[in-house]
């Protein structure tokens, strides 16, 4: 059912006006946006009412952050109208939103780490020329916030040593500070535990109750069924149709969103290891402030599994990928693929590992995946442009590149299949899709996938699960970090849990649950490796993960 709206008052109709409890906090009318060629918005109208937690969902490219961006004041529409609690509202700045009782959590969070949370929640809303004023009606307003809405934090505490569930309780403070009535939370559990996201619905449910309006962006259709009251879909910049969440399920807002039936969980099948290919042992690593990014972390991998790496980003995970990679070099420990000891080598660079068959997909895409600025042809075979298939020396063979990446485009169903294409032309999912078409078109004895859902929209998510899937029943040895605990669960055939940079727990894929996960996750045994809770199978023995049977050459030292 798409949404519809008319600009016509109800007094102009000839009706008694609507009582204010049917009254939509926020109407969208007619909204459009154009960015250049692309039609971003296309006549959005939509009702969000009073009191009630709304759901916006689609692909990437759908328009949904865009729309929240004019509601929040960082577009203005090219052509449409806002109206606020009934009233029209021209919200050209964030400052007119935040005025109009707007607010919104980003979902990288706009915080000044040495700050503590009074002087964040206060930042740009002080009360007067003399700071310790402010802070005392900060503080006053904070507890009370704390006490009505369940948002336990201290204000006192420094934002840079709270965890992202606390950050995050920060900016919902922030938010209400400012009078805010309509919050907006864009993908607001991306970085959370599963007690954190527990956490943070009983938040968002306390904030419905006192009457705020909650707009929630996410690509979780879990979350959208948990905890939402109505939801809106959107496709190529239109609200394509609108459910009560009681009245929907996950797989209906699947198809809503990409036009056909989803395969939401990936049939995986059996797992059947060989060898071991990688392992580590004792690996550390500290960086330049003296930092221990990882901690004496032993594992290993065979030919023929995915072991997933779970925790809250920050945890060692990226570090963790850089050193097996070859970017960063360990400051301890060993580290052998195919039985060779690679931490021998000085330095052991990325080539190196390229050439004994480990591929990389990274984490951050843009920043270490392809290079904005290039060709798609170009990105396609970044670490590969010295093959010989694509000439000798400094002369690259750009016909026999764009012919490669051709091929892989058609193989992976990136759009539009355009070599000559700015890389920076591509939605997310399509950079995400050439980048693991170029790492896996070698078929490598070891591939490391770092976050490869992250941004990712639910058609592509299903077809990157199915490559990764397909990977391993070919005999590669995949790594795959992931901070999405249903990718982790719905991939991983063995799993283990990082927390500050240590190995906290290891179990087999199909007998966990996220509650064991978040356990771990949020370090709640302390600094030993867990038991696993009830039902679950205890840390696996080393038949089981490998260390008792290495390769020839594959040595573990002692432990000191």
């Amino acid at each position: 059912m798409t949404a519809t709206a008319t600009s016509a008052s109800p007094e102009a109709a000839g009706r008694e006006p609507a009582p204010a409890s049917s009254i939509p906090a926020v109407e969208l009318i007619g909204i459009d946006k154009r960015f250049g060629a692309v039609h971003a918005n296309r006549d959005v109208s939509l009702k969000i009412a009073k009191g009630t937690i709304h759901g916006i969902v689609g692909e990437n490219g759908a328009g949904k952050s865009t729309l929240m961006s004019i509601l929040y004041g960082f577009y203005e529409a090219d052509r449409g109208a806002i109206q606020i609690n009934g009233k029209p509202a021209r919200i050209r700045s964030s400052k007119d939103a935040i005025a109009a009782g707007i607010g919104m959590v980003h979902q990288h969070f706009m915080l000044v780490d040495p700050f503590t949370v009074i002087e964040n929640v206060m930042l740009g809303a002080e009360s007067g020329m003399l700071i310790q004023g402010s802070i005392r009606k900060a503080r006053a307003e904070i507890e009370r916030l704390k006490r009505d809405f369940g948002l336990s934090v201290d204000p006192d505490a420094v934002v840079g040593d709270l965890p992202v569930g606390e950050q995050q309780r920060v900016e919902i403070l922030k938010a209400l500070y400012r009078q805010c009535e309509i919050l907006i939370l864009d993908e607001p559990t991306g970085v959370l535990t599963p007690q954190e996201t527990d956490q943070l619905f009983e938040i968002l449910k306390a904030l419905k109750e006192r009457g705020v309006t909650v707009i929630l962006i996410t690509h979780k259709l879990r979350e959208i069924m948990a905890i939402t009251d109505n939801v809106t879909v959107m496709r190529h910049g239109q609200v394509v149709a609108e459910r009560k969440t009681a009245e929907t399920d996950r797989e209906e807002l699947a198809v809503l969103m990409v036009g056909r039936k989803v395969r939401i969980a990936p049939d995986r099948g059996g797992a059947k290891p060989g060898e071991v290919v990688l392992g580590v042992d004792h690996l550390s690593l500290t960086d330049e402030f003296g930092v221990k990014r990882l901690d004496d972390v032993s594992f290993s991998i065979r030919a023929g599994e995915i072991l997933g790496v779970a925790g809250v980003s920050g945890n060692g995970q990226s570090e963790l990928l850089e050193v097996l990679s070859g970017i960063r070099r360990p400051t301890g420990g060993v580290m052998h693929v195919l039985g060779r000891d690679v931490t021998a080598d000085r330095p052991c660079s990325p080539k190196q590992m390229r050439r004994l068959g480990v591929a990389h997909v990274p984490e951050d895409r843009q920043r270490l995946g392809l290079v904005t600025g290039f060709p798609a042809w170009e990105s396609a075979i970044l670490g590969y442009q010295r093959d010989r298939a694509y000439g000798f020396g400094p002369i690259i063979n750009t016909k026999a590149a764009a012919r490669d990446c051709g091929k892989m485009m058609e193989a992976f169903d990136v759009r539009p299949p355009e070599p000559e294409l700015g890389s920076s032309k591509f939605s997310g999912g399509n950079q995400q899709k050439l980048i693991l078409a170029r790492e896996m078109a070698r078929m490598p004895k070891v591939l490391l996938v770092g976050q490869p859902t992250r941004g990712v929209d639910i058609g592509a998510i299903e077809f990157i699960h199915r490559q990764i899937i397909a990977m391993r029943d070919e005999g590669t040895a995949v790594l795959l970090v992931s901070v999405e605990l249903d990718e982790i669960l719905a991939l991983a055939d063995r799993i283990i849990v990082m927390f500050q940079g240590k190995i906290v727990g290891e179990t087999i894929g199909d007998r966990t649950d996220e509650r064991q996960l978040g356990l771990w996750m949020a370090n709640a045994h302390g600094d030993a490796p867990a038991a696993p809770a009830p039902g679950l199978p205890p840390l696996l023995p080393p038949e089981m993960t490998g260390r008792g049977n290495l390769p020839p050459g594959m040595k573990i030292r002692p432990r000191k």
